[in-house]
């Protein structure tokens, strides 16, 4: 048994649960369709449009299988801030898991910000506040490529244009609690936590997606000084697995990012 388990790992975490069994399905029906391809997939009671199958299975894994969102609460009616909300799975997650929340979805891409839209609409996902903006340190507007699938941010030079935005510093000092902030921002994380220093003791849970890009600065220090001093316990994940990192400084030949962290951080 536990030489089944030390050989299959995944595949033995994942027969445990019904998600878990849902993804296996997943990878199996859609992973292998080409990439960036528009196109609806079904998935436990709702029908989502996605541009790329491949990264909307990834999605699944993390947030319902994995269900790496998760967060305790004694709220009645928990606020949830979603900066980078996508084509909107977690927002189905938190909708389906905390019925009573009032939830704002930021998304920077305009393109994204309309299947958003549309997968609530047509799932009948109701009462999000979706705001088709940046999150970012102010409200001049932010330079913003769309990259392909989940890859757009403030560093992709394709379909480089500018977007509006909102300074999140402004939407946390507008509650008295946050219970759960999820930032994925694709690289903005670091300058827009900075801004928000002063803004995040109420802030219950908080979950962040690092990014690193090959050619910028790697800022990590950064985030993790901010989460420090706000009195957060953390806990660090990545979900590239790099083998022999003092050789292979990419991951999987990527060009773009060198490093990509998931960080998980709480109120003791």
């Amino acid at each position: 048994m536990w030489l089944f388990k030390y050989l299959f790992t995944n595949l033995y975490r994942a027969v445990q649960t019904p998600n878990g069994r849902r993804l296996l399905w997943l990878f199996f029906r859609y992973a292998g369709r080409p990439r960036h391809q528009s196109g609806l997939i079904p998935f436990i009671n709702y029908r989502f449009q996605v541009p790329d199958a491949l990264s909307f299975v990834w999605q699944f894994k993390e947030i319902f299988a994995d269900e790496s969102y998760r967060f305790t609460t004694t709220a009645a009616h928990p606020i949830i801030l979603d900066c980078g909300a996508n084509i909107g799975t977690s927002l189905a997650y938190f909708r389906q898991t905390y019925p009573t929340a009032r939830i704002l979805a930021f998304e920077a891409d305009p393109a994204i910000g309309e299947v958003l839209a549309k997968n609530l609409r047509d799932n009948n996902i109701p009462d999000i506040e979706i705001i088709n903006k940046a999150v970012w340190v102010d409200e001049n507007g932010l330079d913003f490529g769309t990259g392909e699938a989940d890859a757009a941010s403030m560093f992709s030079d394709t379909g480089r244009r500018r977007v509006p935005s909102v300074r999140l510093r402004d939407y946390l000092l507008r509650e008295t609690r946050v219970d759960m902030l999820k930032i994925d921002i694709e690289g903005a994380e670091t300058a827009v936590l900075t801004d928000c220093r002063d803004a995040l003791a109420h802030v219950q849970n908080l979950f962040v997606e690092f990014h690193a890009y090959i050619g910028h600065q790697q800022t990590l220090g950064e985030v993790i000084q901010v989460l420090e001093s706000s009195g957060f316990r953390y806990y660090m994940d990545s979900n590239q697995g790099r083998t022999r990192p003092l050789v292979n400084h990419r991951y999987r030949g990527n060009d773009i990012m060198d490093l990509q962290l998931n960080i998980f951080a709480y109120r003791p």
